[in-house]
């Protein structure tokens, strides 16, 4: 288990200061948190190649920042996506005028707060595009290949994308280096035994003795189906055989291959060797020609015994970006140019941006380092006495929440670890944790409660992470965008908020009722609130309505097969379990229902 910690909510944060204090030589934090960039900026503009996704894989991602490598990393919690915003922070820092590409594994999260991130840094002028590594074999079949998670194929496709940054190659040129890549890659994973999350004492799945779970995730999902677990020759014959039945049609003629037997954090490199003496000969009867193998730690899983296996189909192009020389804290090869005299300075940011173009020079003078989450350009109208003191009945939702969520974290993080990660539980506390946060500092201002909603909505975004950080801060920005700016709300404006929260959350997530995704809990309520309203019932007795049938729908999930997020590819494991993100929208809606009834 994970045994050393101090608060396990602020476990990223409290690594990252760590860290960065092992390797000021290779990186420096973000100002205001949210990752790592390098600690010298390059000399000339080139794309800033980000890699990015939940802690607890290290050394992916951060400890690959480096020259030849990565320029930055963005770091979410435990097993969690990091937030719009940390994105963006990151890329502010990073970026030197060639564009930003982020880099992440194929999971809902990541793509839903990198893609948000881009859109805001492509509409400030900096071009910013997203790319989603799909390499895992068990997450989903080769007819649905894009739908297929990244693990450990990542490295390699970070690598050679990177590789060609620092080449010089533009950002269209690195994108297609990634996408070419990501082709010719294949992995395939095993577990021996589950993770456990810090400060909690069960992991997230157990693997019946003698058995090993094949197909695991790196967040600590089990693996999509056990099988026995024999001798290091049969397991070396299962991972080969797999990838090798796996082979791109467009690699058919290629023979050098990039191979990566990758440890999962408690599989001792012994153990590793042994396997990889079965491995490389299997590889090599199957007439491959391996080209500098990696056998050790690169995508980690906290404390997760377990392996996997990545070989990519290479060419001549590919090679050569592969052998490139890097220089970071956790991976080096070859050598390097030294940097030029005075380039490095790491407090010099500014000026090496303004060396490169006035208009480098311009964003870096202005550009924002944004550490938290409410946005601040909602300058909140002048709100009437009614506006003031239903905002103090929206705090009190808020603290409802807030009581409830930390008094179910734990079986909200159980729920999930049957098909998924087990971090809900903690999302949800820290969302709401900022949320509460924001609304009572926006109602000692005396906001209205649209203004509240809004910076609460950010500050769940921002802090939370993840799908449900990203979906949660969307929905209620969007619930007190439509309603009044200095009023309280009537009826009608309620369920327009109630309709654009739902709007907001499916149009980002993409998921439909019977998803087995929280708009299985959201889609029902907002029907039945909405219903009531207009029948002329009283809000308050609308809402509480409406949560009881939110409840019902929530419990019905359990009957559902996922079809979206990391619970997919365990889409059997899930059923008889309820969807935790509906459960969890269900328990707030009831909290929320109780705490405004007595006052509405």
């Amino acid at each position: 288990m994970t045994r050393v910690f101090n608060d396990p909510s602020h476990f990223a944060e409290d690594m990252v200061q760590g860290f960065v204090a092992a390797h000021p030589e290779h990186v420096r934090a973000v100002p205001g948190g949210g990752g790592v960039v390098r600690a010298h900026r390059p000399a000339t503009p080139k794309v800033a190649v980000l890699t990015g996704g939940g802690s607890g894989h290290y050394p992916a991602f951060c400890g690959v920042v480096g020259k030849g490598f990565a320029d930055g990393s963005v770091i979410g919690n435990v097993f969690t996506s990091p937030s719009a915003a940390q994105a963006y922070s990151v890329a502010a820092e990073a970026e030197t005028g060639a564009g930003v590409l982020f880099m992440f594994g194929n999971y809902a999260g990541d793509v839903m707060n990198f893609g948000q991130a881009a859109q805001r840094l492509t509409a400030e002028g900096i071009p910013a595009r997203c790319f989603a590594v799909t390499d895992d074999i068990a997450s989903a079949p080769a007819a649905e290949a894009d739908r297929r998670r990244g693990i450990a194929g990542g490295f390699t496709v970070y690598k050679t994308a990177s590789a060609a940054a620092e080449e010089g190659a533009g950002l269209d040129e690195v994108i297609r280096i990634a996408e070419h890549t990501n082709a010719r890659t294949r992995s395939l994973g095993v577990a021996f035994a589950g993770c456990t999350l810090p400060g909690q004492r069960e992991p997230l799945f157990t693997v019946p003795a003698g058995k090993l779970g094949l197909g695991l995730g790196i967040h600590g999902e089990p693996g999509v189906s056990e099988t026995e677990l024999t001798s290091a020759e049969e397991l070396a014959r299962t991972l080969v055989e797999g990838l090798l039945a796996e082979r791109p049609a467009e690699a058919a003629e290629s023979r050098r291959v990039a191979v990566l037997l990758n440890g999962l954090g408690a599989t001792k490199y012994e153990e590793l060797y042994v396997l990889w003496a079965s491995v490389s000969r299997l590889l090599a009867e199957a007439g491959l020609e391996l080209v500098r193998p990696e056998v050790g730690e690169l995508v980690t899983s906290l404390d997760m015994a377990g392996c996997s296996l990545t070989v990519t189909w290479l060419d001549d192009e590919l090679e050569r970006l592969w052998l490139a020389p890097a220089d970071t804290p956790a991976y080096r090869r070859g050598e390097l140019a030294p940097e030029a005299p005075g380039t490095g300075d790491a407090t010099a940011a500014g000026s090496t941006a303004a060396a490169a173009s006035p208009a480098i020079a311009e964003r870096a003078a202005t550009a924002p380092r944004p550490a938290t989450a409410t946005r601040t350009a909602d300058a909140p109208a002048t709100a009437t006495r009614e506006a003031v003191a239903t905002a103090a009945i929206v705090v009190r939702a808020f603290q409802a929440a807030h009581a409830l969520l930390h008094e179910q974290e734990e079986t909200l993080g159980r729920l999930d670890a049957v098909a998924g990660d087990g971090d809900h539980g903690r999302g949800m506390c820290k969302g709401v944790d900022a949320a509460l946060a924001a609304a009572e500092k926006a109602q000692a201002t005396g906001a209205a409660p649209a203004a509240l909603l809004g910076a609460a909505g950010d500050a769940w975004a921002a802090e939370a992470g993840g799908t449900s950080g990203a979906l949660w801060g969307a929905g209620l920005r969007a619930f007190g965008s439509a309603l009044p700016a200095d009023r309280a709300a009537g009826p009608a404006e309620l369920a327009a908020g109630a309709r654009a929260a739902l709007e907001a959350v499916t149009s980002l997530g993409k998921a439909e009722p019977g998803d087995k995704t929280l708009v299985d809990g959201l889609d029902p309520f907002v029907t039945a609130f909405t219903g009531r309203l207009e029948a002329g019932g009283a809000p308050a007795q609308a809402l509480a309505d409406a949560a009881d049938v939110a409840r019902t729908a929530a419990e019905a999930t359990a009957q559902l097969r996922p079809r979206l997020g990391r619970a997919r590819p365990l889409a059997e494991r899930s059923v008889g379990t309820p969807d935790p993100g509906a459960t969890s929208l269900a328990l707030v809606l009831g909290a929320v229902a109780d705490a405004v009834r007595p006052a509405v």
